[in-house]
């Protein structure tokens, strides 16, 4: 019998100090060759994202050849996250070294031309001053600058800074979401879809959807056919629809960066919360990301507010936290991820697991009606996690094709460890996402019997577990709905 690991030897110890939240690293000019690489999976990189916004095709293309080798070298599960630009509105660039913009300083916006200054921003978005009006917020990057338009003219927006930093090279510039006349998916965003496909990307991030519609138009097959689309929650129009998307979509980021232009900074804390239950209910994992150890790109060590909130996010619900400056220029992305990881292994150890079950079980509750086959699968995989843990299991083993049963039963924490074990290889590297599970690929079996004694033999095989210990077993037997219905109890022999 001959398997591919997926991601056992760092995901899972046996260990009670175990992380259980996944790390997504955005890959950049000071983290792309293959050493670097490697690094960032050593200290604990679970999803390598490649942004789309910046280079060309062909450049993205051989990054992601490399993460693949990198990946391959140290036989490790590493899911591959493509994050395509979307409609962004780009500022033309400012000078080398950058510019600091103060509190309180005046600075005109303008469409079309080729550079911007400390008191002209220029863009690349022809409609901006007819589009955005006075009393509008705009932001740069992240939303670190941010400012009021305080009058225009046919030409221009005149604005003063609210929120002062530095800003270098050519940043997106965030208008409010129900300003802007273009859509997202582009063509651009469809261009870069097909390459990507083509090459067996397993996820695509797809930027500013306003509705389930957006997600849609992406055209992707179901995963694990097709990659597993990532909707990014960053205007008012996606709250507002939120149940839409999550309908559409294989899995959320919280992208607080772009939200907060559309709400006040003092709700950021709260839709977080609320997207994420909303997401994880529903068996989709979630991303939270933007600005999670920023000062890792220039500094050694994160803030204590920094460590807080990467903390704050575990405790949340998040199934993954995001690294993108920190990894993909900043001074030492290997030791961002080693962070990064010691943060939220710590969090993990603390996570409110039964308080988690209960809050779950009340919002699946609340969604009124639910089909079948929903109904069964909650039922067998909150059963799943505390049997495990009233029966002393070690592990909860999913027999899974598509991905389904462990995303499933991970939207209930439990405190044991989840492996996945599925025939196809897009899967398996899809569940690097899914909080607290690894995933295994297994021979393409007939028969269920088959696949539970690959599982059994494998579980045998990890130097944490021994003959006579206890395993959970889930799987989906039915041939006419999409269900997990099937539970066991059983000992390694």
């Amino acid at each position: 019998m001959t398997y591919v690991p997926g991601g056992i030897r760092s995901a899972l110890s046996g260990d009670d100090e175990q992380r259980r939240t996944k790390i997504v690293a955005t890959i950049g000019p000071a983290s792309d060759d293959p050493g670097s690489l490697k690094s960032l999976i050593n200290a604990g990189m679970d999803v390598a994202r490649i942004g789309l916004a910046h280079g060309t095709l062909d450049e993205h293309l051989e990054k992601y050849k490399r993460i693949r080798e990198a990946a391959k070298a140290l036989d490790a599960n590493v899911g591959i996250l493509a994050d395509l630009p979307g409609p962004k509105v780009r500022c033309a660039p400012f000078p080398e070294g950058g510019i600091m913009f103060e509190d309180g300083d005046s600075v005109d916006f303008v469409a079309g031309e080729d550079s911007s200054s400390r008191t002209v921003i220029s863009t690349d978005y022809e409609y901006l001053v007819a589009d955005v009006e006075v009393g509008d917020r705009l932001a740069l990057g992240d939303g670190n600058i941010a400012f009021t338009v305080e009058d225009k003219t046919t030409d221009k927006l005149k604005a003063r800074v609210i929120r002062g930093a530095r800003v270098q090279g050519r940043p997106g510039l965030q208008v409010p979401s129900d300003r802007l006349r273009i859509t997202s998916p582009t063509s651009e965003d469809l261009r870069f879809a097909d390459a990507f496909i083509q090459n067996g990307v397993d996820m695509l991030a797809i930027s500013f959807v306003r509705s389930g519609h957006d997600v849609r138009s992406l055209g992707v097959e179901p995963a694990p056919r097709g990659p597993l689309v990532v909707a990014k929650i960053e205007t008012e129009a996606a709250v507002d629809n939120l149940e839409g998307i999550i309908s559409a979509s294989g899995a959320v980021m919280v992208a607080r960066g772009d939200l907060g232009v559309d709400y006040p900074l003092s709700e950021l804390p709260h839709l977080q919360k609320f997207i994420i239950q909303r997401c994880i209910a529903r068996g989709l994992p979630v991303i939270t990301a933007t600005q999670m150890l920023e000062s890792m790109v220039y500094a050694p060590t994160p803030t204590r507010a920094e460590a807080s909130d990467v903390a704050n996010a575990v405790f949340d619900g998040s199934s993954a936290v995001m690294l993108s400056g920190e990894t993909a220029i900043g001074v030492d992305p290997t030791n961002a991820v080693s962070t990064m990881a010691e943060i939220c292994a710590r969090a993990d150890l603390e996570f409110p697991h039964e308080d988690w079950v209960a809050n779950m079980s009340a919002v699946r509750e609340s969604d009124g009606d639910v089909d079948a086959g929903a109904l069964t699968t909650d039922s067998i995989t909150m059963a799943a996690q505390r049997i495990a843990f009233q029966v002393g299991a070690r592990a909860i083993l999913c027999l899974s094709r598509t991905g389904y049963t462990v995303r499933s039963v991970s939207r209930f924490r439990p405190q044991v460890p989840i492996i996945g074990f599925s025939p196809d290889l897009r899967a398996v590297r899809q569940l690097s996402l899914s909080w607290g599970s690894s995933a295994v690929k297994t021979p393409d079996r007939a028969h269920a019997g088959e696949m539970i004694s690959d599982a059994l033999e494998y579980a045998k095989s990890l130097p944490w577990m021994t003959t006579g210990d206890r395993v959970v077993v889930i799987s989906g037997n039915s041939t006419s709905t999409r269900a997990t219905d099937t539970l066991r109890v059983m000992y390694l022999t």
